[in-house]
C-alpha cells in the first residue's frame, strides 16, 4: 500500500517539476545573453533574489530525489520475497529405482561371405519385431 502511494506521489512530483522548469525563463534571456553578455559586473552573472519558481524547483527536485531513492530501496527489499524453484522440492527425495531389465531380442542367423574362404559362415544378428497394428479401423480423414 505504501509502495503504491509513493509511486503516485513520485509521478505527481515529476509532473510538477517538469512544469516548473518549463515555466522559468533563463538568466540573461535577452539578446545580449545569447552572445555572452551578462548585464552585470559580477563574475557569474546577475544574481537576483530567489523567485517563487526557483524555490518551487528546488523543493520539487529534492522531493523527486527522495521519492526516487525510497522507491528503489523498497523495490530491492521486496525483490527477495518471491519464491524460488528450489522451494517446491521436498527435503528428501526418494532414490531412483533400478532400470528395467533389457529384454533379449530374438537372434536370426545371417550368412556372411568371407573373402579369404570360398564358403560363408553365419553370425547372430539381433532383430526387433515389427510393431503390432491395432485391429480397429482408422477413421476417414475429414476434408
Amino acid at each position: 500500500m505504501l509502495y503504491v502511494l509513493l509511486w503516485i506521489v513520485h509521478v505527481i512530483v515529476c509532473m510538477f517539476l517538469i512544469i516548473v522548469v518549463l515555466l522559468q525563463s533563463g538568466k540573461a534571456a535577452d539578446l545580449a545573453g545569447a552572445f555572452g553578455g551578462m548585464g552585470s559586473q559580477t563574475a557569474f552573472g546577475p544574481r537576483g533574489s530567489a523567485t517563487v519558481l526557483s524555490k518551487a524547483t528546488t523543493i520539487s527536485a529534492v522531493l523527486f530525489m527522495v521519492t526516487s531513492l525510497s522507491l528503489s530501496i523498497m523495490a530491492t527489499r521486496n525483490a527477495g520475497l518471491g519464491t524460488t524453484v528450489l522451494e517446491g522440492i521436498p527435503a528428501s527425495t526418494p532414490a531412483k529405482s533400478a532400470p528395467a531389465p533389457v529384454q533379449q531380442q530374438p537372434q536370426v542367423p545371417v550368412p556372411v561371405p568371407q573373402p579369404s574362404q570360398g564358403q560363408g559362415s553365419t553370425i547372430q544378428v539381433p532383430v526387433t519385431p515389427p510393431p503390432q497394428q491395432s485391429t480397429t479401423p482408422a477413421a476417414p480423414a475429414k476434408k
